[in-house]
């Protein structure tokens, strides 16, 4: 088992020094995804974790509503995965990440959006910053995300696999998923030399 998709530089400790980008990409560190920060939950009768979605692949879609590319690609794709997988499976989750414009993308606003949408997959409000002069909510920042959109996928060992600042495509997006689905590894018996580089993310 390997980190098949690169995940951000900045939650990874790792020598790379004198690596060619194959054998980077080899000995990439697994880590833990760290905990979603969320304000409130939509579209959901209970609260969601990453824990409690443990032994599931998770889709996680960090978007905003004014977000045109968002509005364009992300949100169409994230439905139609929604629609095309077994919920036992995969699970999609929207985060609304605002970072910008924050009055008029608002919880009231946001759930109109959903309804006009017809986004039927979970919604997460990442949680504001508590400091007055930082504009990026908590997750965003914890992930370090460049912008929206932005996807984040999760194996079902809660391991991060991906990050990727923008739209991606259908095609690869499906290999993927697929890919990730089929790893049904428990952990005893991942690989030692892996097993000992996974770690929690610790911003």
């Amino acid at each position: 088992m390997k980190a098949l998709f690169k995940v951000p530089s900045s939650l990874l400790k790792i020598k790379t020094q004198g690596q060619d980008e194959s054998t980077k990409a080899m000995t990439q560190k697994l880590i833990e995804a760290p905990e979603l920060e969320v304000q409130k939950w939509l579209n959901t009768k209970e609260d969601l974790s990453l824990k409690k979605l443990r032994g599931k692949v998770i889709a996680i879609y960090a978007f905003q509503m004014l977000c045109p590319g968002c509005v364009e690609h992300s949100i169409p794709q994230a439905r139609n995965v929604f629609a095309s997988f077994n919920p036992d499976d995969l699970i999609v989750i929207g985060l609304h990440t605002v970072f910008e414009h924050h009055q008029a993308m608002a919880e009231t606003a946001l759930k109109a959006f959903i309804h006009e949408y017809k986004i039927k997959f979970p919604v997460a409000i990442d949680t504001p910053s508590e400091k007055d002069y930082d504009p990026i909510p908590k997750t965003m920042r914890t992930y370090n995300m460049a912008g929206t959109p932005s996807l984040i996928l999760i194996d079902r060992l809660g391991f991060l696999r991906k990050y990727k600042m923008g739209h991606e495509h259908d095609l690869k997006l499906g290999a993927e998923l697929m890919a990730l689905m089929k790893e049904k590894t428990p952990m005893a018996k991942i690989p030692e030399e892996i097993k000992g580089t996974a770690q929690t993310c610790k911003i």
